[in-house]
């Protein structure tokens, strides 16, 4: 996987199958693996820009704190060093979806479409900072491992962590493989520090969907349903399943992705 200069540290790229462009950004905790079983299918459509963000994968911690509008500006030097020149389909799941946000906010002719998977565009709610700020400071005390159960448990929902021990797996692996002082520097810029970016919404030009899962507690469907109506051409889409990645380790998923992408081509 290539390593491509960005204003937040290099960040491990890969791009891989044929077609139109698009990037996916994976959630918080984990990385660019959360994509494999989606990838397949896509990468007969698309030609694949998978990056890893800042913190997560093998990459470097980033040199400083970030926001996510320092994510946007990464992922448009991602682009440029890949001499993308032509818009992208921006494929995100949590925090994908919300630097997708601001990707095409701020890039507008970058960005062809926009398809954010269980990203709660608010703020992050007190009840979920507190246990945010319990996870960071185990982290920092005792080590990937001593959260990575609750968390695996969070990400997935309670159905998929006890049925699906390979996606359980892939989650614990790719948050206990990243850098230590990154994950933490990631969980306080992107998670503790959040803002609440439903004003950015409007910006958004390119034609947007929004899905999450019927039972996720942290991204429900009314919300996802009222953010998606902000978006000048933005629907929304409630899938079975509950925890933020669950619709990304459901096949079907890609699916709903292709018929996307076609009806906006």
């Amino acid at each position: 996987m290539p390593t491509l200069p960005t204003r937040l540290g290099p960040l491990n790229t890969e791009v891989t199958g044929c077609g139109p462009p698009a990037l996916l950004w994976h959630s918080l905790f984990v990385d660019s693996t959360s994509w494999n079983r989606l990838r397949g299918r896509l990468a007969e459509v698309r030609t694949l820009i998978l990056v890893d963000g800042p913190g997560h994968g093998a990459n470097p911690p980033p040199p400083c704190p970030f926001t996510l509008a320092d994510c946007a500006d990464a992922a448009a030097d991602v682009l440029g060093a890949l001499d993308v020149r032509g818009p992208v389909d921006w494929l995100g799941n949590a925090w994908g979806g919300h630097v997708g946000v601001f990707f095409a906010g701020a890039y507008p002719d970058a960005c062809r479409t926009l398809l954010c998977i269980a990203s709660p565009i608010s703020a992050l709610p007190p009840q979920d900072r507190r246990a945010m700020q319990l996870v960071y400071a185990l982290h920092n005390l005792a080590g990937p491992r001593a959260v990575v159960r609750p968390l695996t448990h969070a990400l997935l929902g309670p159905e998929l962590s006890k049925h699906d021990p390979e996606a359980a797996a892939l989650v614990r692996s790719a948050f206990i493989r990243a850098d230590r002082r990154g994950m933490r520097r990631a969980i306080r810029s992107i998670s503790l520090k959040r803002p609440d970016a439903t004003g950015h919404l409007a910006a958004v030009k390119a034609p947007t969907l929004m899905i999450t899962g019927a039972d996720d507690a942290r991204c429900t469907a009314e919300d996802t349903g009222a953010w998606a109506a902000r978006v000048p051409a933005g629907k929304s889409l409630v899938v079975p399943g509950a925890g933020h990645l669950a619709p990304v380790f459901d096949p079907a998923t890609a699916d709903i992705v292709e018929e996307f992408w076609s009806r906006a081509a």
